[in-house]
């Protein structure tokens, strides 16, 4: 898909499981279970995958999946993988390296969205991966991760986002960005305080990456909504905004978590959205 002068490119980064009724909320299992079946300690299969923009000038990442940071015992409890996917390994088959990349939006820091931001040497020292790139976060979130809450620190390694501060790297942006006239950055704050969803749109095409206000198609509708949500019932309105912005422009939605299904068109039929169209780009 091309928007503007961009060239969009899907960026697997990873495979992962998390707990499916965490990620389903109050939705019983028997419902959810049939589109996401679980393992045998309740988890689903969830990818994470970032997106590539490119017009020739910039190469702007959006989110940077896990990352290889986690400690053996984090990598069991999460059954992160990377014998397929990582995050250098598919920009490098997209023709790209990590020194090409010059703009890292992070739509927040939570670790499975800006994991792989950073790295460890063989010296076991905290590198920043994108070395010639601008890191992009709003002000507000970064404030909440560096001092979150007991509900939400384990989603937060500072690891992950502390050492782009310290050298310099981070653009902190306040509310809403106009990045340029294709790309801008809008704050939702159900799942967290302050999260981006990032719009590509150029009048004729739009895309809306989601990243965590609707991280798989299976929670398309309005009450899915995860336990690792906040404030879900802003996340309940937030969606409900989205949805039916998408469904009157005929957006591409992009999901970040679904192993299954990378890109959607919505409809809206007797109260409910659904999938009109899935594709990839």
């Amino acid at each position: 898909m091309k928007i503007g002068d961009y060239k969009l490119i899907p960026v697997q980064t990873g495979l992962l499981k998390l707990d499916g009724g965490a990620m389903f909320g109050v939705v019983p299992k028997v419902i959810w279970d049939k589109t996401n079946p679980a393992d045998d300690k309740n988890r689903i299969e969830m990818c994470s995958r970032s997106l590539l923009l490119d017009n020739g000038k910039e190469r702007i990442l959006i989110d940077t999946g896990v990352g290889q940071k986690l400690s053996p015992k984090l990598q069991d409890i999460y059954a992160t993988d990377n014998s397929e996917f990582s995050l250098e390994k598919s920009l490098s088959e997209a023709g790209y390296s990590t020194d090409d990349i010059t703009t890292v939006i992070l739509t927040h820091l939570h670790f499975d969205h800006a994991g792989g931001s950073t790295y460890y040497n063989e010296d076991r020292k905290t590198e920043i991966t994108f070395k010639n790139a601008e890191y992009i976060v709003q002000e507000k979130h970064f404030e909440w991760a560096s001092n979150p809450t007991e509900r939400d620190k384990a989603s937060f390694f500072p690891e992950n986002f502390m050492p782009l501060s310290e050298q310099g790297r981070l653009k902190m942006i306040d509310g809403d960005f106009k990045f340029n006239d294709v790309i801008s950055l809008h704050p939702v704050n159900g799942h967290t305080r302050n999260m981006n969803v990032v719009k590509i749109s150029d009048g004729n095409e739009t895309l809306l990456y989601l990243a965590d206000l609707i991280a798989m198609s299976s929670q398309l509708h309005l009450p899915f909504i995860m336990s690792y949500d906040l404030f879900p019932l802003v996340t309940l309105e937030e969606k409900r905004k989205y949805l039916s912005e998408a469904v009157e422009g005929n957006w591409t939605l992009f999901f970040e978590h679904d192993p299954y299904t990378e890109c959607i068109k919505p409809g809206f039929y007797k109260d409910k959205y659904f999938i009109k169209e899935k594709f990839t780009l």
